[in-house]
């Protein structure tokens, strides 16, 4: 069975996302640590925790995520930015000993301007202060589509950060079809070649999960804007070829497609049927 699911709010708690995700057909989603555009958290409620768990178990979910905010960047140039970065994962990893998850997924970041390899290496560093032989979670580096002085744009990039990582097992990457599209990477003409390509530089076996999503720009634009399944350049059957794939077929794919949860629930059902199920 396919895992599918979509990014839901955690403002009703978590039970609610649960019971969210089962009334829609998912078997996985994701959201947010705290608030995307700030740092707030949501306070952990044991109870609400244990119904999620429960949840999850009767239903037979594959692996979830938890998305970092979009404020978390450790390539900055600005001090404050990386002590904010710093703390931020630190305590989201601490969070998620309690959180029922198994993926904690984060964009590497932008260098503003003061090169690749320092912002690479400032990756490096604050992950090996914070990531401890206790964080059961699998922290994941999500593959960017190259826009600015984004770091993540290409496979040499998440490889040369997991090189650096002490408890590099600890460490996976996720893959967004619209990023890496839009990064230049064929998934419609050469989806063959973009994973050898990333097998060879990475590893496959790096694959944890996949944000699944269309385009709405061309290939190769560097920009990053998310379209519905099949309304956009990569198109529906690129999409397709692309969760039933051998090498990935069995990984939990998040949608990110700018809908709302009913229309989510409404992809995940076509795709089901396209799909077979």
């Amino acid at each position: 069975m396919y895992i599918l699911g979509c990014h839901l709010s955690t403002s009703n708690g978590f039970r609610k996302m649960g019971e969210t995700a089962v009334r829609i057909n998912a078997n996985t989603f994701q959201f947010f640590s705290r608030n995307p555009r700030g740092g707030t958290a949501r306070k952990l409620i044991q109870s609400d925790l244990d119904a999620l768990r429960n949840i999850l178990i009767k239903n037979n979910f594959g692996d979830i995520m938890v998305h970092s905010p979009y404020t978390l960047n450790m390539a900055s140039a600005n001090p404050r930015t990386l002590e904010f970065a710093k703390m931020i994962l630190q305590d989201d990893l601490e969070r998620l000993k309690r959180i029922p998850s198994n993926l904690y997924n984060f964009h590497p970041g932008s260098h503003t301007g003061q090169g690749r390899e320092q912002g690479i290496t400032q990756i490096a560093n604050i992950i090996n202060e914070s990531l401890t032989e206790d964080v059961k979670t699998t922290v994941l580096l999500e593959t960017m589509s190259g826009k600015g002085s984004e770091i993540g744009q290409t496979f040499e990039d998440l490889k040369d950060i997991i090189d650096k990582i002490d408890l590099s097992e600890k460490m996976g990457i996720c893959l967004d079809t619209c990023h890496l599209y839009s990064a230049g990477y064929d998934i419609v003409n050469n989806l063959e070649g973009v994973l050898e390509e990333l097998d060879q530089l990475v590893g496959v076996h790096r694959i944890k999960a996949i944000h699944l999503n269309d385009s709405m720009y061309p290939f190769n634009s560097k920009k990053d804007r998310h379209a519905r399944i099949g309304q956009g350049t990569i198109g529906l059957e690129s999409i397709v070829k692309f969760v039933s794939h051998p090498k990935l077929k069995m990984l939990p794919f998040i949608l990110e497609t700018p809908l709302e949860t009913k229309e989510h629930g409404e992809e995940i059902a076509m795709l089901r049927d396209i799909l077979g199920e």
